[in-house]
């Protein structure tokens, strides 16, 4: 007897009309406390009363179940809201518990920051990121494919090609697409400081015009740019092997991408600290380190100071 195996081997098992044992228990619970609350009320208030409180109830617990947003059903999303309420807004990379305002403090300021734990311990300069007991990691840059404009054969070619990378896997990889937004007023500024070296007043003219056209550009629409990551992690038990191993596979990973029509490059030690700092606070466009900064493993020395 031949048994169908879904791809997807970490979805949930369908118990009963094609739902989950989670789904069963978001509608069960509500429905069976529903109909042991208006049980006893039957006969002395009216059934179109009775409908108008038992719909709400049996309608939000179905759309919590069944509803999904980004892949996250809506009981999962309003979890994760709760613990964002919950947790502290800013965080310092200081080890510790979370301190307190000082009692002698008269000024009412925001709280402290709480600590932020991250896995990540440091970012080598050939890019291999550490992760303490979890291993190490890489990040590859890759390209996207414009799949839908290629024939029959060629898409066919892509996705052998893309097949033939994901049987190769060996280790646990991850692939993130992140949206940024894009700053368009240092380009605009260049353009303004070149346009009185231009040799032709018609050049000059056609310059403020794309300078010009580029800055409504940024005042009428919100620019965003997407960026493909793929995350190959080799897990911790390999000591120092670990680095190298999982160098190796994304040099694999970058040969057998480009099979599947996707260029795709190692993120060094400073590109992957800026990837790093850019998730860290998405929000702020100045997130990524400033160029010239020193490297995650470089020695930070102050003036008077001796390296030993």
């Amino acid at each position: 007897m031949r048994v169908r195996m879904p791809a997807d081997i970490e979805r949930e098992d369908r118990i009963l009309a094609g739902l989950t044992a989670r789904q069963l228990v978001i509608i069960g619970v509500p429905a069976l406390a529903t109909w042991a609350l208006l049980a006893p009320l039957l006969d002395t208030a009216p059934l179109p009363v009775l409908v108008g409180v038992a719909v709400p109830v049996l309608g939000a617990s179905t759309a919590a179940a069944l509803v999904k947003r980004d892949g996250l059903s809506l009981d999962q999303l309003a979890l994760a809201a709760w613990r964002f309420r919950r947790s502290a807004r800013r965080r310092s990379t200081r080890h510790g518990a979370e301190q307190v305002m000082p009692s002698w403090v008269a000024a009412q300021g925001p709280p402290l920051p709480a600590p932020l734990d991250l896995p990540v311990s440091a970012v080598g300069e050939d890019g291999v990121i550490d992760l303490a007991e979890h291993g190490c990691a890489v990040l590859l840059s890759c390209s996207t494919v414009n799949f839908h404009l290629r024939t029959e054969q060629e898409q066919a070619a892509l996705v052998a090609g893309f097949g033939a990378f994901l049987n190769s896997l060996a280790c646990p990889v991850q692939f993130l697409v992140r949206a940024e937004a894009v700053r368009l007023d240092p380009l605009v500024a260049a353009l303004d400081a070149a346009v009185p070296s231009l040799p032709h007043p018609a050049l000059q003219r056609a310059a403020r015009d794309h300078a010009d056209f580029i800055d409504s550009l940024a005042e009428g629409r919100d620019l965003l740019y997407r960026q493909v990551l793929l995350v190959i992690r080799e897990p911790a038990g390999k000591g120092r092997h670990g680095a190298a191993t999982v160098r190796r596979r994304a040099e694999d990973a970058v040969r057998a991408l480009a099979a599947a029509g996707s260029s795709a490059a190692i993120l060094d030690g400073a590109q992957a600290a800026a990837v790093l700092a850019a998730a860290a606070n998405p929000t702020d466009p100045n997130a990524a380190p400033p160029e010239g900064q020193a490297s995650p493993e470089a020695v930070i020395t102050g003036p008077g100071w001796k390296e030993d």
